[in-house]
């Protein structure tokens, strides 16, 4: 993991970061529709993992934003080079583990290093992490049989600073189809224009993956 520490005496948001510290609750976050409409066709043409292909595209948008990358750890805020994502994987018994991804790569490479990794994931079946373990991951889950129009997320306590990012059933409407992403993000460290622009870079990265294949 490699990641610098943000000096507080020259921080622009100190007073921002100072404040929401405090609150019990200090998370921000929000549900949005997401155009999938080129998208979705051109995971079912190519066959692709609609699950891994919208992963791909999270993290890669979620990575272009330094607060996004950006953790608390003992009242100093770390900044990381890059974040893998921790995400859900659904187990034939109705349950599910954790498995972490690195988005480094090219979309072609992930596709196949990630289902593997899944695998190896499903065969240790642990939801079990350290502090140190998850520090530096983007939480990423999906709820892929319903369209919601929010989510409330579980959090810990005391709070921790890991971004969230969640989608749900796909659906059309007025010619689009529309994909549900939920992101939630530790408010002294993510504003809403922030978390405005995470969602302008996920839609970018979906027009990469159509346009650039």
């Amino acid at each position: 993991m490699n990641y610098t520490y943000i000096d507080l005496n020259t921080y622009k948001r100190k007073n921002h970061f100072d404040y929401f510290s405090r609150l019990a609750y200090p998370y921000v976050g929000t549900t949005v529709n997401v155009e999938i409409t080129e998208l979705l066709p051109y995971i079912k043409e190519k066959r692709l993992p609609f699950f891994l292909t919208i992963c791909y595209c999270a993290s890669k948008a979620a990575n272009q934003l330094p607060e996004f990358r950006q953790r608390i750890l003992n009242h100093q805020i770390m900044e990381f080079d890059h974040c893998p994502t921790s995400h859900t994987v659904a187990l034939d018994d109705g349950t599910y583990c954790y498995c972490d991804l690195d988005s480094r790569y090219p979309f072609d490479n992930f596709i196949a290093y990630a289902k593997h990794e899944q695998e190896k994931a499903k065969l240790r079946n642990s939801i079990s992490e350290t502090e140190k373990d998850i520090l530096d991951k983007i939480f990423i889950s999906t709820i892929p049989w319903i369209s919601y129009t929010s989510l409330i997320q579980p959090t810990p306590f005391p709070a921790d600073s890991n971004p969230r990012i969640t989608w749900g059933k796909y659906f059309v409407q007025n010619n689009q189809v529309l994909l549900p992403v939920s992101v939630l993000c530790h408010h002294a460290l993510v504003d809403g224009l922030h978390i405005s622009r995470f969602y302008h870079l996920l839609t970018e990265q979906f027009a990469k993956i159509v346009h650039t294949a």
